[in-house]
């Protein structure tokens, strides 16, 4: 078992993936007892264009900062064991290996140290120097968010390139990917929580409404017409975004992940694809890219 955490600003995302040994290397760093982890599709079941089928779990928590090495190892445990799993020996059905994309830097070092001290097995936190299998195009590579990086390997891997990601969170991030498989770069725009969030601060008579489809574009009260605001206008967005990077790149796949990438989709003229678990799927590509290598240490 593979357990991928991708920590945002506002929420952390975390799978529980089913690996199967391979035969074969290796990894070098763990006395050669942890097995190497299988593609992401998994060998024992077919999995067509955009499945997961490897997934077995996945919960979606609020990120923390202020938790401690402790308390994020209580709560890992506690969720592997609502499913009835834990971090045993692979070989028994238990967690062999972790990955982590971290936006939040006091989370990542409580990650590392909950690793070192409580659980003996792989971790690869993304980072620069970790082995994506994928060219990084940007002026500066090390400025590329590591769920961006995710986001990229995992699309070229599920639906080849050229992709265009949206990724909908605290923040809606375009990336895109070239035919080839590099990550060219993209852009970066508030997120529609965070649009609102400023909106309510900054008007005294607006109130928080919920994020909703109203019944129509024209709305009827101030409800209303802030959900078709939101909506319809960050649709808008998303779709002028995807259009203007596709005429720079050519006819893509369209992809759509994050929070609250399901209440977009349906509306969207671009968007081809909603891949909720786009970013666990990256993570665990990357994992395996770093964990399996033969003894000498190269790359397999």
């Amino acid at each position: 078992m593979l357990l991928a955490l991708d920590v945002g600003n506002t929420q952390t995302v975390i799978g529980l993936f089913v690996s199967a040994a391979a035969p074969g290397p290796k990894s070098h760093e763990h006395g050669g007892d942890e097995p190497v982890f299988a593609t992401a599709r998994g060998d024992s079941v077919t999995a067509g264009p955009g499945e997961l089928a490897d997934l077995l779990h996945h919960w979606r928590l609020a990120t923390v900062a202020e938790r401690t090495a402790d308390e994020y190892a209580l709560l890992v445990t506690e969720l592997l064991r609502l499913v009835g799993r834990e971090f045993t020996a692979p070989a028994d059905g238990g967690v062999g290996g972790m990955v982590v994309s971290s936006s939040v830097p006091e989370v990542t070092s409580a990650i590392r140290e909950m690793a070192h001290i409580w659980f003996d097995v792989p971790l690869v936190v993304v980072e620069p120097g970790i082995r994506t299998g994928m060219p990084i195009l940007y002026d500066n590579p090390k400025d590329v968010g590591a769920d961006r990086v995710a986001n990229a390997v995992g699309a070229i891997d599920l639906y080849g390139g050229p992709a265009i990601v949206v990724d909908m969170g605290t923040a809606t991030t375009f990336d895109a990917i070239s035919a080839a498989g590099e990550y060219l770069g993209g852009a970066i725009t508030p997120g529609i929580a965070i649009s609102m969030d400023a909106l309510f601060e900054h008007a005294a008579a607006l109130r928080r409404v919920e994020l909703v489809e109203p019944r129509n574009v024209i709305g009827k009260s101030t409800v209303e017409s802030i959900q078709s605001g939101a909506i319809y206008g960050y649709t808008g967005l998303v779709d002028s975004m995807c259009r203007r990077i596709a005429d720079e790149l050519g006819p893509s796949a369209i992809i759509a992940t994050g929070g609250l990438a399901g209440l977009i989709t349906p509306l969207s003229e671009m968007i081809q694809h909603h891949e909720p678990w786009l970013t666990l799927h990256g993570l665990r590509l990357v994992f395996d890219r770093n964990v399996a290598r033969d003894e000498s240490g190269s790359e397999m």
